[in-house]
């Protein structure tokens, strides 16, 4: 790894990019990605899956060497191991993602918690797991949320249901903080993201008087957060803790504007997509313009906003592995960003998601619907392993 100061990465070196992968793998991940482009597999693929898994046909195995491989860990923590062993090779850290969602049971709220605590746990003294992350309704009943965010009163029980939620935030929270491990809460829909800010703001209220620890989550496809970022910071400054920023575009688009419409309301979603890149972009130059009071994670497999970081990194001779910046990027795809960044020295790290085969189905057809949503991604993955089969003369 060449560790020069101003080394600027190679995006379209796939050598660096796929140096983890064996041959084998690379052409498995050469067909999955032909599959995944097919608009067929995504649309077709979900409920014939669904079908397949709650009938109890064996297709779990199948699903499991495919694309469970491709984009999870495994099952388990314990079933991580490898993943985060590969990654760590390439100099790329791993964020151990529990991605079980749609749950609505007090009990299973209270294992969620547990089990992102033991994603601390295994994260704590390992360099190789530098950050973690979980969602409030993994630990929190949707509905609940939403009552909260309308403003609507809530009866004594849910008061007290709302009570449990803060408590198992704090929880993770708190021990995120005794064992110095940052954590980042995720961003939602927008009708249940209020009630999660204020939640995310408390908790950096508490954990980030020294260091950063706590992260809140931005969607630069709505119009209004790089605004809300901006008061944030305010508000940090005036308390006297660090801002931790997650920055994504976005993953409810379509979910956001078709809400909107059917209860006529304006839609929170910007007008275009040059409208989030340029959000987006603004939100790193601010960012890197208040590095000391703001740690920031820049979640994108968006090329031209990750070059932009390094450019802005170097224009401020801010060295390339501050401990206020990493870049991240999904299990699975843009490894062309995550190893070649990572070769540049800057802090990169992988979401791992991980859980039971049935119950992480969702996450994996969003994953693959994401390929193909995104103009040009499953082409662009496509065409970095195809280079790279080539260049290996397979």
């Amino acid at each position: 790894m060449d560790l020069s100061p101003n080394k600027q990465p190679n995006f379209d070196n796939t050598e660096v990019a796929f140096r983890q992968k064996t041959n084998g793998e690379l052409k498995k991940a050469f067909w999955l990605f032909k599959m995944i482009g097919s608009n067929f597999l995504t649309k077709v693929g979900p409920p014939i899956t669904n079908f397949f898994l709650n009938i109890g046909l064996p297709i779990q195995g199948a699903i499991k060497t495919t694309i469970f491989q491709q984009f999870c860990g495994g099952e388990t923590i314990a079933e991580c191991d490898m993943a985060i062993a590969q990654l760590a090779k390439g100099g790329v850290g791993t964020i151990l993602d529990y991605s079980v969602e749609g749950e609505d049971e007090e009990q299973v709220f209270d294992e969620t918690c547990q089990e992102i605590i033991r994603t601390i746990l295994r994260a704590d003294g390992d360099k190789n797991i530098p950050i973690t992350v979980f969602k409030i309704t993994g630990i929190g009943r949707f509905a609940l949320l939403e009552k909260l965010d309308a403003k609507q009163t809530l009866t004594p029980d849910e008061q007290a249901e709302f009570a449990k939620v803060k408590s198992r935030c704090e929880m993770i929270c708190r021990t995120a903080f005794e064992k110095s491990v940052p954590v980042m809460i995720d961003a939602e829909e927008t009708w249940i993201q209020n009630t999660i800010d204020e939640l995310a703001l408390d908790m950096m209220r508490k954990f980030n008087q020294e260091s950063i620890i706590v992260y809140n989550t931005y969607q630069m496809y709505r119009h209004d957060k790089l605004a809300d970022m901006k008061a944030d910071h305010l508000i940090a400054k005036a308390a006297g803790f660090i801002l931790g920023v997650k920055m994504v575009r976005g993953a409810y688009m379509e979910k956001e504007r078709k809400r909107a419409e059917e209860m006529g309301y304006p839609s929170p979603i910007q007008s275009d997509k040059a409208s989030s890149d340029r959000d987006y972009n603004e939100s790193l130059r601010y960012c890197v313009d208040h590095i000391e009071e703001i740690a920031i994670v820049c979640g994108t497999h968006n090329e031209d906003s990750s070059r932009l970081l390094t450019y802005l990194l170097d224009e401020k001779k801010i060295v390339h592995n501050h401990p206020h910046v990493y870049f991240a990027q999904l299990l699975g795809m843009s490894d062309n960003l995550s190893f070649n960044l990572a070769d540049a020295n800057y802090n990169v790290a992988k979401y791992v998601p991980y859980g039971p085969i049935k119950a992480v189905m969702p996450y994996l057809f969003r994953r693959a619907q994401e390929n193909t949503s995104v103009a040009g991604q499953t082409g662009r993955e496509l065409g970095l392993i195809e280079r790279e089969l080539q260049r290996r003369k397979l």
